[in-house]
């Protein structure tokens, strides 16, 4: 049993780096402390406790995990400061040799954070708690709002796949998941807190059911039931575990809406034979075109790796004008980042930063056409957008079903509404539609 007390009317302050299922679990965790008697900092206050998430997937992503370490220990001065996340399982040593940190916590202590804090006193030096990759059995449920409109349901946790470039699986485990059941009353608890909306999210999603012996065929069809939900959207899902029963399931769903996220990772198929991933362009395609047929205004968001090693030139230019013939809404754009310890470090060819900046650029340039158009042919439309709480002074925004984003006059009665919006030309940014409410 552990003694709170010594958490009553202490102060927290959390940092998130990474993916959406680490802020979920940022959340969940600032939850645990919250029970315990912690309270968020306020603005201009120093934390008693400090808590960063980091994330791992690039070698920014390392750096820019110590600098929020730095700066949150020179910010909070005599803090006790934790550090977990995917940095952390991976390299737990080196996190712990960090001035001012006090406690490491691996992918398998996470979830028990509170039992690692002893009576928050500092430590001489940090101390590193991590279990070997191997040996990550549990799965650490989490469904949280945090500041935001939606909710985040992780799903799923870990990944089998082992791509040559990626150490995914080695900061967080192998594939596993909760049940079913406990994935739907999360989201009736989700419901009964206003919650309106649920991503569902996980590091590889589609692979749900693995420890349960249950699909994720099968959990998309039991949240669909839970009442008071309205909105769920399905997080990033491998275009082979994306299965066309989901696809025709969604098409006619009372509330899974018509928006993906699938990773392609390159439009080449030698380069995705490079990076071992489990599909190729031909049923990347076939997934789409399935999509499109029975949504013809789904929104499609896509994953797409520039510069990654054995990427030349001509590779390059099959992969963009595979990408561009695509009917798909966005890109998410991301550099190659050498990872210690992965396959991808065996292939000999390598593309040069100032290569790898330019091949961003123009799929960037691409993306932006592409959400352009798709945001174009909805001008005029009227549509239910589920409005999100915005600033003082700036103007109100939410999205469609279809995930397009929709700015409206600030109206603080709105937040978490749905309501009918007629769509309007670009703003200045051209990332929104200008919405003009309809009563």
């Amino acid at each position: 049993m552990i003694d709170t007390t010594v958490f009553q009317n202490k102060t927290a302050v959390y940092y998130t780096l990474g993916c959406k299922l680490n802020f979920s679990e940022t959340s969940t965790i600032g939850k645990i402390l919250r029970e315990a008697g912690v309270r968020t900092v306020r603005k201009g206050e120093k934390a008693d406790i400090c808590v960063v998430n980091t994330c791992s997937v690039t070698e920014m992503a390392d750096k820019k995990c110590r600098q929020a370490i730095h700066r949150l220990v020179k910010q909070h001065p005599g803090a006790f400061v934790v550090v977990t996340g995917c940095y952390a399982q991976l390299k737990p040593g080196d996190v712990a040799k960090i001035d001012g940190v006090d406690v490491v916590l691996g992918a398998e202590q996470k979830g028990e954070l509170l039992q690692y804090l002893g009576d928050l006193q500092k430590h001489e030096k940090g101390e590193a708690i991590t279990t070997p990759t191997k040996d990550i059995r549990s799965f650490s449920p989490s469904c949280s709002r945090g500041d935001r409109t939606r909710f985040f349901l992780k799903v799923q946790d870990g990944c089998d796949y082992f791509c040559s470039y990626c150490t995914i699986p080695f900061a967080r485990g192998r594939s596993r998941n909760g049940t079913i059941a406990s994935m739907v009353e999360q989201a009736r608890q989700a419901a009964a807190e206003g919650g309106k909306e649920i991503v569902l999210t996980g590091v590889n999603i589609g692979d749900f059911g693995k420890t349960t012996g249950e699909s994720f065929f099968d959990l998309v069809k039991a949240l669909d039931q839970v009442d008071g939900i309205e909105r769920y959207r399905i997080s990033s899902i491998e275009p082979n575990l994306l299965t066309d029963e989901t696809i025709e399931f969604v098409s006619h769903s009372r509330s899974f809406m018509p928006h993906f996220h699938i990773p392609l990772q390159s439009g080449c198929d030698e380069v995705l034979q490079l990076m071992r991933r489990r599909y190729d362009t031909a049923l990347f395609v076939s997934k789409v075109k399935k999509i499109k047929e029975v949504m013809p205004d789904a929104f499609i968001g896509v994953d797409v790796i520039v510069g990654t090693r054995g990427e030349t030139p001509e590779y390059f230019e099959q992969a963009y004008q595979f990408i561009d013939g695509l009917d798909v809404t966005q890109l998410h754009v991301f550099s190659y980042s050498e990872r210690p310890g992965t396959q991808a470090l065996k292939i000999e060819y390598v593309v040069s930063p100032e290569e790898k900046h330019q091949r961003s650029q123009r799929l960037l340039a691409l993306s932006d056409q592409k959400t352009q158009a798709f945001y174009a042919r909805h001008i005029g439309q009227t549509m239910p957008v589920l409005m999100e709480k915005s600033k003082a002074g700036v103007p109100m925004h939410g999205f469609t079903e279809n995930y397009i984003r929709v700015e409206v006059e600030s109206d603080d009665s709105l937040d978490n509404q749905v309501v009918h919006v007629r769509l309007g030309e670009f703003n200045e940014e051209m990332i929104a539609l200008k919405g003009t409410i309809l009563v």
